[in-house]
């Protein structure tokens, strides 16, 4: 039925699904509910986050594990203290905060319950963005019920004049369209691509602990990357130790 209808729709009535007042209350009325629902400083984090669902952050487990058994191979050949040059040159932060803490010879407990506390803290920010997202998909129907209601009150103030209830209705019914869309085509979107980014990071951390953990117990770099592994999904675990043997190649044929 939906395809007759769109078939059938002449393209000038999409116009009339446009009501100024009607995306004021919607929109207007969802932003300032979620703004006094929450930190300032979390509302502006949200919205800025919009950016990271078009350009998400790159995660890629295949190449951290990589870097995993290289430090293993490193440590295992020269020992931990040499760990510390290879430190130097790390652009992930928290893989080189790890790193730091075995080489300065932390008790492997208490790396693990900083690193730990680390992941755990940036999970609760991530779910405190997205769940900005999903408030403002709460509020969102209920704010075109009642821009509906406030239309329906002005009709009846109306029944005297029969020929503007007709479009009157259909204002107060377009605000209701406009809380679903709002709703179900963004608010919702938007968390879901957070939550899903975030787990992607949150892997990533989780795979990094596991594997400092296990360099600073002196296991075999071999033994960790089939560990680290595990964490992957069958598509992923192909691409560990990949850009090494390409590399090999590469220079085996020069």
């Amino acid at each position: 039925m939906s395809i007759l209808i769109t078939a059938d729709m002449n393209p000038a009535m999409i116009g009339e699904f446009g009501d100024a007042p009607s995306v004021m209350i919607v929109v207007g009325g969802t932003v300032a509910a979620t703004f006094l629902s929450v930190k300032m400083s979390t509302f502006v984090t949200a919205m800025k986050a919009v950016g990271i669902i078009f350009k998400p952050p790159a995660q890629d487990p295949a190449a951290a594990i990589d870097k995993i058994v290289q430090l293993a191979n490193t440590a295992r050949k020269e020992g931990v203290l040499a760990l510390e040059e290879s430190a130097n040159n790390m652009d992930d932060a928290f893989l080189k905060k790890g790193v730091m803490l075995i080489v300065d010879g932390t008790d492997p407990e208490l790396v693990k319950d900083i690193m730990e506390t680390e992941r755990s803290w940036t999970e609760d920010r991530h779910g405190a963005i997205a769940g900005v997202w999903e408030m403002m998909a709460t509020y969102a129907p209920s704010w075109g019920m009642l821009g509906t209601m406030v239309g329906l009150v002005l009709m009846l103030l109306k029944l005297d004049e029969p020929g503007g209830i007709g479009p009157m209705l259909s204002v107060a019914l377009v605000t209701t369209f406009y809380g679903c869309i709002l709703a179900n085509f963004l608010c919702n979107p938007i968390s879901s691509k957070l939550k899903q980014v975030s787990n992607e990071e949150i892997l990533l951390k989780t795979v990094l602990i596991e594997g400092m953990l296990s360099i600073q117990a002196g296991e075999n770099p071999r033994i960790i990357e089939e560990k680290l592994k595990s964490f992957l999904s069958p598509a992923l675990r192909g691409g560990v130790g990949a850009k090494q043997a390409e590399a090999a190649g590469g220079g085996g044929e020069e």
